[in-house]
């Protein structure tokens, strides 16, 4: 084979793939399409799975894309196939590229709209074919005790203020000085020093 046969890039279904690819690896790239599925197409068409992708021809090419558009054409079973009795149109489908996420989205609207316990499911994030949530599934931060600190915060100007920050180069405690008073702490300890 010349080298001017040779491509390093090989456009199929819309793919750009390698030349330098194995054939099956290749093939793998296009979305859709798996290791085993990729096999079975290149026994069907008699390609040698261990050639480069670059050394394909356009025959080759097409033949390839061929099977893969229309699978059940080239007596690939149904069940090799990804989206079987489609629930719109009955027949059997094999998506590739952006059609998955796209029927995939569709799939989970649908089940929204009619207020199923999947569709719920979906709408709250949770998990949806019968898992256990209790201790797997989180997606949060850790939920525990808060560290430090105190438990809950302490209103200004009231009489158990703790008063530890206003009474800063005194000797003389805060809880002595607003004993009974009522007066805020900071208030005590600026008379103290004026003194």
């Amino acid at each position: 084979m010349s080298a001017q046969e040779y491509r390093h890039i090989v456009r199929i279904v819309g793919n750009d793939i390698r030349g330098e690819r194995k054939m099956v690896i290749g093939l793998t790239q296009i979305k859709g399409l798996g290791y085993m599925f990729a096999t079975a197409i290149l026994d069907i068409l008699k390609i040698n799975a261990n050639s480069n992708i670059g050394n394909l021809t356009d025959e080759n090419v097409q033949a390839i894309e061929k099977v893969i558009t229309d699978p059940i054409a080239s007596n690939i079973p149904t069940w090799f196939l990804n989206r079987r009795k489609d629930i719109e149109t009955g027949a059997d489908l094999h998506l590739l590229t952006s059609d998955i996420p796209f029927t995939l989205r569709n799939d989970i609207e649908r089940e929204r709209i009619t207020a199923s316990w999947r569709g719920y499911r979906h709408l709250s994030g949770l998990k949806v074919r019968g898992q256990r949530t209790r201790t797997s599934g989180r997606k949060g931060g850790a939920v525990g005790v808060a560290k430090g600190g105190l438990a809950a915060p302490v209103k200004k100007g009231g009489a158990g203020a703790p008063a530890a920050a206003a009474t800063e180069g005194t000797g003389a405690p805060a809880a002595a000085a607003t004993e009974g008073t009522g007066a805020p702490a900071a208030a005590a300890a600026t008379a103290e020093k004026k003194e």
